[in-house]
């Protein structure tokens, strides 16, 4: 018996996931299937789960990087399932404990390929998103952990206090992080001045 959570916002594509797990198999229970994170953690409590099916823009105000590391808290398997298909929304996911990552517009054979996959401990990425990986290899801006946190928190709409609270860091560590953020997209071409532009681009990139 699988034992799968769906974390979904929409309601027509919640049950149209569901709907092809069902049928292809009927040996599947659904521990929840909803819109909300924290009811999903509640609702799972203990259980081992076999998938864990993630929309990355829930529209709970939390960024994408908050929900990862709340699932990865209780180690279950994450498959992405995201309108948002950029290399970097992918590269952020899969680096932050995704296990596979299918955008909305795959084939149902390629997410169940996915499905599959990352149940049986496996990593996944859908051949569509595979092919713009393949091609933006080495592209990008690369940010490291803390700093990918601190743009998430700054660019949703914290100020630098805040932040730094959140990061348990200093107030000059995290302007730092920002600082650094500014200037790695500074020089790959890409500048951000104000505080709309680095939220426009965390989204872009799937931090957001």
């Amino acid at each position: 018996m699988l034992r799968i959570v769906i974390v979904e916002d929409h309601p027509l594509m919640r049950e149209s996931l569901q709907a092809r797990l069902v049928s292809r198999s009927e040996d599947i229970r659904f521990v929840y299937v909803g819109d909300s994170l924290d009811e999903a953690i509640e609702a799972i409590g203990s259980e081992r789960l076999d998938c864990f099916i993630l929309d990355l823009d829930l529209g709970d105000g939390r960024s994408v990087l908050e929900n990862l590391a709340t699932i990865a808290s209780i180690e279950a398997p994450v498959l992405v399932v995201s309108a948002t298909a950029t290399p970097r929304a992918v590269q952020v996911a899969i680096s932050h404990g995704a296990r596979g990552y299918v955008s909305k517009s795959s084939s149902t054979e390629a997410f169940m390929e996915a499905f599959e996959a990352v149940c049986h401990g496996a990593a996944y990425v859908s051949p569509d998103l595979a092919a713009v990986l393949a091609t933006d290899a080495g592209a990008g801006v690369q940010l490291s952990t803390q700093e990918q946190r601190a743009l998430a928190l700054y660019s949703s709409g914290m100020k630098i206090e805040t932040v730094a609270r959140r990061m348990d860091v200093t107030s000059s560590t995290a302007k730092e992080y920002i600082r650094r953020v500014r200037a790695k997209y500074a020089a790959a071409g890409t500048p951000l001045p104000t505080k709309v532009e680095l939220y426009q681009q965390a989204q872009r990139d799937g931090i957001l």
